[in-house]
């Protein structure tokens, strides 16, 4: 799939997408996104739940912050997972939903964008990195086909729109 855009179009896209969708959001109720957020780790964390790879989560709180989208909520797992608005994580992960989609699609290695200070770890640094451990031990070929298939398709159209939006970004 080739997206017939100008170079200047697709940056304006890639910048002005997620402004776009955070109004909308930010009018869904946290108790609907909360769900949401429940169902899709579960899902996408089943494996790891049921090997006991999540029982370093009790207790602790580990917050998400998509700052280009105004998304923010924090998980932790307890037998289950459990979501709640931003309160008092023991570590923040922050980034655009640009960035994070394209760590979730394994396009992306997140130390480098760590590095490149397009994504930031603040707080309990070893809880960080045992999170992002299991993240990137997730086989991406293992999620639900719908979830795979739909961070598949955003992730190619992100990095499609950023072969484009390259000569203006120079």
């Amino acid at each position: 799939m080739q997206l017939p855009l100008s170079g200047n179009i697709a940056k304006q896209f890639l910048n002005l997408a997620p402004k776009l969708l955070r109004q909308p959001l930010a009018l869904v109720p946290f108790k609907l996104k909360a769900d949401v957020l429940v169902r899709l780790l579960g899902l996408m964390l089943k494996q790891q739940g049921e090997d006991e790879e999540l029982d370093f989560l009790a207790g602790r709180w580990v917050a998400i912050n998509v700052e280009d989208m105004g998304l923010e909520f924090e998980v932790s797992y307890d037998s289950r997972w459990l979501v709640r608005p931003r309160n008092d994580a023991q570590v923040v992960f922050s980034g655009n939903s640009k960035e994070l989609l394209l760590v979730a699609a394994g396009k992306e290695d997140p130390d480098t964008l760590f590095f490149q200070r397009k994504l930031s770890i603040e707080g309990d640094t070893e809880l960080g990195l045992e999170v992002k451990n299991l993240l990137l031990s997730v086989e991406f070929d293992t999620l639900p086909f719908p979830i795979r298939q739909s961070i598949e398709k955003m992730a190619q159209v992100i990095c499609q729109l950023q072969l484009k939006a390259e000569p203006e970004l120079a």
